[in-house]
């Protein structure tokens, strides 16, 4: 049996309440120490950010993280990480921001640019210790060790793998996610449930993943409708959080495949929401990939709620795809990228960048290039 590798955070702080954990913990941990706060401006906005900034915590605070972080928003936060003498960085929001403090842990210790990490460990140096507080329970940033940087001269997202920029504490607090709007959580949900199944049926699985992402499909398909209508539930707030950390552990072991490969492209090119991309993307590279994982698709589709006991395997696993479509719709997602305003230039000019993109390697059987061609088609 090959080496198989766990890898997560030191510590996990999940719960109401564990922002504030977090605070007591690094107001002893970092006495005398400056920090870099990185989020995005509705944070800001909402106020959320106050507890950390008006702590005992001396922090300074970058506030300009844009959805899809692009190569001028880490230059412009590592010059404030220069200038502010920090010795630590939390990582406060969605994928978008905990990535961008991801990136400025690397460059803290190794050179610029940030494009020099594209692929899998070629990281160095252990930069600058980072806590990660998640907001969306969609991304798992706050457990991987991947960051998508988009770079403003190629539009190529650079998909940077490291075991040295997962976060030494994640937290989950569902306090701070009860004001996302439904699409948000649509989207994020969906993202999450791709990490769980992309991982479930990866040329990296194993059985101590497999369990888990079994676990993370059942309970993101189980509270993310009542998560999506009532963005108010704590409760369903709390589970949707656990559904996706546990997904991220997955993830982060056994790896994605083709569906966040042609993701990325989609994103990086026309500037549109990572979790919208996966959740259009799903059904249609599950559909292509179920042939080569009839067994565990006949078990997404229990994990998914299906009453399978009247099927046998094939007639099971091609359930799964239906049960994907019907959340899909059940939740709200785009039926396709043309609704978005995508045309069929646009997608034929992310096909290369979809085949070289380093989540490519994981999925159950490779893709031609007319193959991708064709998947973007029926995902129009």
């Amino acid at each position: 049996m090959s080496v198989f590798k766990l890898a997560f955070p030191k510590i996990n702080l999940s719960g109401v309440g564990s922002i504030d954990a977090l605070i007591e913990r690094l107001t002893a941990e970092h006495a005398g120490d400056k920090g870099l706060l990185i989020c995005d401006p509705t944070l800001v906005e909402l106020g959320f950010a106050n507890k950390l900034m008006e702590s005992e915590l001396e922090l300074t605070l970058f506030k300009d993280v844009r959805p899809n972080p692009d190569t001028n928003t880490v230059n412009q936060a590592l010059a404030m990480y220069q200038k502010s003498d920090a010795r630590y960085i939390i990582g406060f929001g969605g994928g978008s921001s905990i990535d961008t403090a991801k990136a400025i842990r690397i460059l803290s210790a190794n050179p610029a640019p940030i494009a020099n990490y594209n692929g899998v460990e070629k990281v160095s140096k252990l930069g600058a210790p980072l806590y990660a507080i998640n907001t969306t329970a969609g991304t798992a940033a706050e457990v991987t060790s991947n960051a998508v940087i988009t770079d403003t001269a190629t539009h190529v997202k650079h998909v940077i793998i490291s075991d040295k920029i997962i976060p030494d504490i994640s937290v989950n607090d569902p306090s701070v996610m009860l004001g996302i709007p439904s699409a948000t959580t649509a989207a994020t949900g969906i993202d999450a449930l791709t990490h769980a199944l992309e991982s479930y049926v990866s040329v990296g699985a194993h059985k101590l993943t497999d369990y888990i992402s079994l676990e993370a499909i059942s309970t993101i398909a189980q509270s993310l409708p009542q998560a999506v209508d009532d963005g108010s539930d704590i409760n369903s707030r709390e589970i949707m959080a656990y559904g996706q950390f546990i997904a991220g552990l997955s993830f982060n072991s056994a790896g994605l495949g083709m569906v966040h490969a042609m993701a990325h492209p989609a994103g990086a090119h026309k500037d549109l929401p990572h979790g919208v991309c996966n959740a259009i993307l799903l059904p249609i590279v599950s559909e292509f990939n179920r042939p080569y994982r009839v067994e565990k698709f006949a078990q997404v589709a229990k994990a998914l709620g299906v009453d399978t006991s009247d099927m046998d395997s094939e007639q099971a696993s091609v359930a799964a795809i239906d049960a994907l479509n019907a959340l899909n719709r059940r939740v709200g997602i785009p039926r396709g990228f043309a609704e978005l305003g995508v045309s069929e230039e646009d997608i034929l000019a992310w096909v290369d960048d979809a085949l070289a993109d380093p989540c490519a390697g994981g999925n159950p059987a490779p893709m031609t290039r007319e193959q991708v061609i064709e998947l973007y088609h029926k995902a129009l």
